[in-house]
């Protein structure tokens, strides 16, 4: 069985495993919240039944491991149950450890994946721009049937919906710039924005440099949230605490990352310390959790020195991201600066907080649910015929680029940074 942390950080405290799942009453005002359960109706797919299973495995009265693993895989661990819920039950964090306890050992590809991004970034970096050479030439395509037929449908799956595939990554292109001896902030970079987007980090920086001062590329080495969520714990610590360490070396500043997911990740840190021994490791990942802010939070902050309706004329909305809009509770910031900057063209679409059924690997896992997911987000912004919508993580950029492309090709999706800092560049005349 694969490691578990056995302790939870709740709102009510620190508990185990066992006391969080019992905080759940099964009193069912989670269940609307629950994309998976409004779009399927079955109760193992709601988050109380999820809490269930949980706690029947706890109390080894599980009968049927498969159906178990069906009902905690399906979930996208997008935490709006935990918003609606009156006791705060960590839901997410539950499923994640009811998945490792029924998991066993770690997919080999996961464990590799995660192995190098620990022992060899660079190697990485190598390994995707081959990757995406392949996709530009098409020699990709070729290679889905032979993925597939080895167990590896998710890569052909990611192979055959992911359109952007970049030579140069964010290390590359900031390779030239200077990083100032008392920046204003220091850039995380996620893997998303460093390898898949880098134009999303280029904004980013770009909007932060303009709104906040100077900052400085903090270099950093992956957040661990690919190795906690589906692979291995051990692993998530070692790329916890290398990210702790670097951080420490490179000043007090304030950490701003740009893909909510990861930095809501990084926000919970002191959840992996939780074991005795690891106290001193504990209080270092609670100093450092509280220097990390979401750059989606910052531009609210910032509303006051965006230029007013720049982007005039385009109509568009707003896409909660999952991670920022409940773990991080980030809704009004994002919105504000949208507003200021769009103008009269600013329009809220209906459903904007509900998944669109991204969620890191589970589009690909979960095809057709994720599709009904991404059908009814697509629907809504066609609704308010919106040409632009904004979000804040690679899953979703992913997801609705995907989503647009087949079913609304009048919309494109942006990261809020691009389209902040394009509204900038539009003042300067840039």
């Amino acid at each position: 069985m694969a490691e578990s942390l056995g302790r939870l950080i709740t709102d009510l405290g620190e508990r185990t495993l066992y006391d969080a799942v019992s905080q759940c009453s099964r009193c069912g005002y989670c269940e609307q919240a629950c994309p998976t359960y409004v779009a399927t109706g079955d109760e193992s797919k709601s988050p109380r039944g999820r809490n269930q299973i949980v706690r029947l495995m706890l109390e080894k009265k599980l009968d049927d491991p498969e159906a178990a693993m069906e009902a905690l895989t399906t979930c996208l661990t997008c935490g709006a149950c935990t918003t609606a819920c009156y006791a705060k039950v960590p839901v997410v964090d539950i499923v994640l450890e009811g998945r490792r306890m029924l998991r066993g050992e770690t997919h080999w590809l996961v464990k590799a994946v995660c192995r190098i991004m620990v022992t060899s970034p660079r190697l990485f970096a190598v390994l995707l721009k081959t990757g995406f050479l392949m996709k530009r030439s098409g020699l990709s395509r070729l290679g889905r049937p032979f993925l597939r037929a080895a167990g590896l449908s998710v890569l052909a799956s990611m192979d055959e919906h992911v359109d952007e595939s970049p030579f140069w990554n964010l290390d590359d292109l900031t390779h030239a710039r200077e990083n100032p001896e008392s920046p204003a902030y220091r850039y995380f970079a996620p893997c998303g924005p460093r390898y898949l987007f880098p134009r999303v980090g280029v904004a980013t920086m770009s909007a932060l440099d303009e709104l906040k001062g100077k900052g400085a590329y903090l270099d950093n080495p992956c957040c661990g949230l690919l190795a906690h969520n589906y692979g291995d714990l051990s692993v998530a610590r070692e790329l916890a605490k290398k990210t702790i360490e670097h951080a420490e070396k490179n000043g007090t500043e304030q950490i701003v990352g740009d893909c909510s997911s990861c930095v809501a990740h990084l926000k919970t840190y002191p959840q992996l310390f939780l074991k005795p021994e690891d106290q001193e490791w504990r209080a270092r990942a609670e100093s450092f959790s509280r220097r990390v802010k979401d750059a989606v939070e910052l531009y609210g902050e910032c509303a006051d020195k965006l230029p007013s309706a720049v982007a005039e004329g385009v109509e568009t909305t707003y896409h909660d991201s999952c991670r920022a809009i409940n773990p991080q509770g980030i809704r009004n910031q994002p919105r504000l600066a949208a507003k200021k900057a769009a103008g009269g063209s600013y329009c809220e679409m209906a459903g904007a907080d509900a998944c669109c059924g991204g969620a890191g690997a589970f589009a690909f896992v979960n095809e057709d649910l994720s599709d009904d997911l991404l059908k009814k987000k697509v629907g809504n912004a066609a609704a308010v015929q919106a040409e632009v919508v904004l979000t804040s993580s690679t899953s979703c950029l992913i997801q609705l680029a995907r989503g647009f492309r087949k079913y609304y090709p009048d919309a494109k999706v942006l990261h809020l940074s691009e389209f902040v800092d394009g509204a900038l560049k539009k003042t300067h005349g840039a």
